[in-house]
């Protein structure tokens, strides 16, 4: 049980909490235990556990400001591509000088470096919530595994034709995958080293993948206007999700793998049931192309980000929009919230980044300093660490 999984059941449940003010937190559990079959005497003691954690989270001030901590040159060659691991005491930077680096949030100190590729390493992702190894997708068409600790890679994976521009890992830790401008995605077994599947079907480059949470289903995001829902466990494609009048730029599944959110260039982002591929909204509003799209932690927002310099957020029920981000003065490249859903990051090629509050669209903070567009953001799992990473070849940490 995670504390996600838990504000998933309480989201719902609001009035019951906001009842008990969360205060007399033995009532609370004993009563979801009453609601929620799953959660037997044995869990009890984990729950309160939980929900006294998700006390004082609910009871953290709002108002955090983010300040600068340190300026870190990290590649001689431009970046690709920054990423956390879960608790956020290490991130990663991809770059177009032929390695991945390891780093120490905490002292901004550079670990080891992660050498052995021939060209761009462009994608790149830990092994989240384990955190332990490290995955680096490159042009040079191939796929590593490291140590996290060591630096030691484990294998390297061949088989695409073309560049490796998007990979994630399951959720268990047991599979990776792998999307290529060769118009296919593969599964590869982290333990044996080996191919399981190639996961053919799109017409155009695969440039967005990723895995439910339960690990059974994956979703691929094409050049081809579509996206592809497939079996983890046959390989085989189970829907094709069509609507889309442009290049997919960003797909995702929700928490409770219900729904699948897609963003297309075509100025649309599009809901779909996941269990049955069927098309459930289209979202509109912006005026120029849908770059990145994202859910909150609890399934029920929906935020994206735009080339026409604003980012939305809906609400994935009534599928309505409730606020808009404006304010940036360029195109909005990435978008993610803080995990606990009150709060959104932007990422933009203005040189900024910024901090909005998810239900009014107010403009909390600008973090300020890079001196180029912003490709990368993203909270650590506290949400109380910011870092992101721009074309000046720095990233920034920010407190």
């Amino acid at each position: 049980l995670e504390l996600s999984s838990l504000i998933l059941w309480i989201k719902p449940n609001e009035s019951l909490c906001e009842r008990n003010k969360l205060s007399d937190v033995i009532a609370l559990v004993e009563e979801i235990q009453k609601r929620e079959p799953l959660i037997t005497v044995s869990f009890k003691e984990h729950v309160i556990h939980l929900v006294r954690r998700l006390q004082e989270k609910l009871g953290e001030k709002k108002d955090h400001k983010f300040y600068l901590f340190k300026v870190l040159r990290t590649h001689i060659l431009p970046l690709t591509n920054v990423a956390f691991n879960k608790s956020g005491s290490r991130f990663i930077t991809g770059s177009y000088d032929r390695t991945c680096k390891v780093w120490d949030t905490a002292s901004g100190e550079e670990l080891r470096t992660l050498e052995g590729h021939r060209n761009v390493v462009y994608a790149i992702a830990f092994n989240n919530p384990y955190g332990d190894k490290i995955a680096t997708g490159s042009f040079d068409k191939t796929c590593k595994l490291w140590s996290t600790e060591t630096g030691k890679c484990y294998h390297t994976f061949r088989g695409h034709s073309a560049e490796i521009v998007c990979l994630s890992f399951n959720l268990q830790s047991t599979l990776l995958a792998t999307g290529s401008m060769d118009t296919t995605a593969k599964l590869w077994d982290i333990e044996k080293g080996e191919e399981i599947f190639t996961l053919s079907g799109h017409s155009a480059e695969i440039i967005a993948l990723s895995f439910n949470t339960t690990g059974d289903r994956i979703i691929t995001g094409s050049f081809d206007h579509r996206v592809a829902v497939w079996d983890v466990d046959t390989g085989r494609m189970l829907h094709t999700l069509m609507g889309h009048r442009g290049e997919i730029s960003s797909a995702q599944f929700n928490w409770d793998c219900s729904l699948i959110v897609t963003g297309s260039m075509d100025k649309t982002c599009m809901l779909w049931n996941a269990i049955t591929g069927t098309h459930i909204a289209t979202l509109i509003g912006h005026s120029d192309e849908i770059l990145d799209v994202c859910f909150d932690y609890a399934g029920q927002r929906i935020a994206t980000a735009s080339a026409d310099g604003s980012a939305r957020v809906y609400n994935a029920e009534t599928r309505k929009c409730i606020a808009k981000l404006e304010g940036h003065g360029g195109e909005i490249s990435k978008v993610c919230f803080n995990p606990k859903g009150n709060c959104i990051l932007t990422a933009s090629s203005d040189k900024t980044a910024r901090l909005w509050d998810a239900a009014t669209g107010h403009c909390l903070q600008i973090l300020e300093g890079h001196t180029d567009e912003i490709f990368s953001c993203a909270f650590n799992y506290r949400g109380d660490i910011i870092i992101t990473g721009s074309k000046d070849n720095t990233c920034r940490i920010w407190h």
